[in-house]
């Protein structure tokens, strides 16, 4: 049985659906993009009683107070909106679960304060060098002001369809549902809760500080470059790069695990989300080559952070779950659900 309720921190209302459990072992879910902790409801109800879940709505997502996101701090302010949310709760240290942008979220809450997580899982997550505008595994920009990431690379209609809340299929290209059933997991995959999950992207704040933010425009190709609001501005390379270097070199020792699908369209090093590899394909104009601006290889960057971060004592595994889209423990519930129990039972 999940409850949900809001808990006033001392930055903002955040909203949140926990378990009933009286475990001391907690386990945090943070959701990604366009979506919210109603994406985990499945995955909360099958962990056992063993452990304490407790999902977050990130600020302008789901029923947490739709407060601006200053993108310049890359993600850090997500993280430190779940520090408050969990001194508020009184949870002292918790493992983390983090999907896709969520990703991003943990990155920071291991920069802030590594003490309070005693394991994290990442699936298919962000990679830690930013979404878009790098052109090899060490994260090394494509050009120096980061053009074609950030709010001017989203599907303006996409926005616009998400804040009347459309729910039809009208749109190919850009009809949240269509958009869901396309590429959050991998077709004809359908969820059994897909007016709920809809329901769930159709909840994030859409506005210039929101999503899908504001941008500024550039001489480089795809002559977009990134503005200063909002989540997707937050996650491009040019105010996460930093961030992801100190994290390399400093000392987190925390075991990790990385499950992605092996379809996953949209992170991957082939992202259809991404402008390298929409231009490679010629759907932008313009397109000045792989050798200025190739498809990001988000896999290949997430493997390497890990492996840094395993040289200063961290551990990781990877597992691909085969024929699965973004969205594994949407796709796989069962099978998703077991791996992450065998985790954190392997971290006690």
């Amino acid at each position: 049985m999940l409850q949900k309720h809001l808990v006033k921190t001392p930055t903002l209302s955040q909203n949140i659906i926990s378990t009933k459990s009286e475990s001391n072992e907690h386990v945090l879910f943070i959701h990604g993009n366009a979506s919210s902790s109603v994406f985990w409801e499945e995955q909360m109800e099958m962990l056992s009683q063993d452990y304490h879940a407790i999902a977050v709505d990130l600020r302008g997502y789901g029923a947490t107070e739709g407060l601006a996101m200053d993108a310049t701090q890359g993600c850090k302010q997500w993280a430190e909106d779940i520090i408050e949310l969990l001194d508020e709760l009184k949870i002292e240290r918790c493992h983390v679960v983090g999907h896709s942008m969520g990703g991003s979220a943990i990155y920071n809450l291991l920069l802030l304060q590594p003490e309070r997580f005693k394991s994290a899982v990442l699936v298919a997550p962000a990679s830690p060098f930013g979404f878009g505008g790098t052109k090899d595994i060490y994260g090394t920009p494509c050009y120096a002001d980061f053009a074609g990431t950030g709010g001017g690379t989203v599907n303006q209609e996409f926005a616009r369809l998400m804040k009347e809340g459309d729910r039809s299929e009208d749109n190919p290209q850009a009809s949240p549902r269509v958009v869901m059933n396309s590429f959050y997991w991998k077709p004809p995959f359908r969820p059994v809760r897909e007016e709920q999950l809809l329901d769930s992207l159709l909840s994030q704040r859409v506005a210039a500080d929101a999503y899908p933010g504001d941008f500024e425009s550039s001489a480089n190709w795809p002559f977009v470059a990134p503005g200063k609001f909002g989540p997707v501005n937050a996650s491009s390379p040019k105010y996460v790069l930093e961030g992801a270097k100190k994290l390399m070199e400093s000392k987190v020792s925390l075991p990790f695990l990385w499950i992605r699908g092996s379809d996953d369209q949209i992170v991957s090093d082939n992202s259809l989300f991404e402008m390298g590899t929409l231009g490679k394909l010629g759907l932008i104009p313009g397109y000045p080559g792989e050798d200025v601006y190739p498809p990001q290889p988000m896999i290949g960057q997430t493997r390497y952070f890990l492996e840094q971060l395993r040289k200063n004592g961290s551990s990781f595994s990877e597992v691909v779950m085969e024929n699965i889209g973004h969205t594994p423990f949407v796709e796989k519930a069962a099978e998703f659900s077991q791996l992450l129990h065998e985790h954190l039972q392997s971290t006690k």
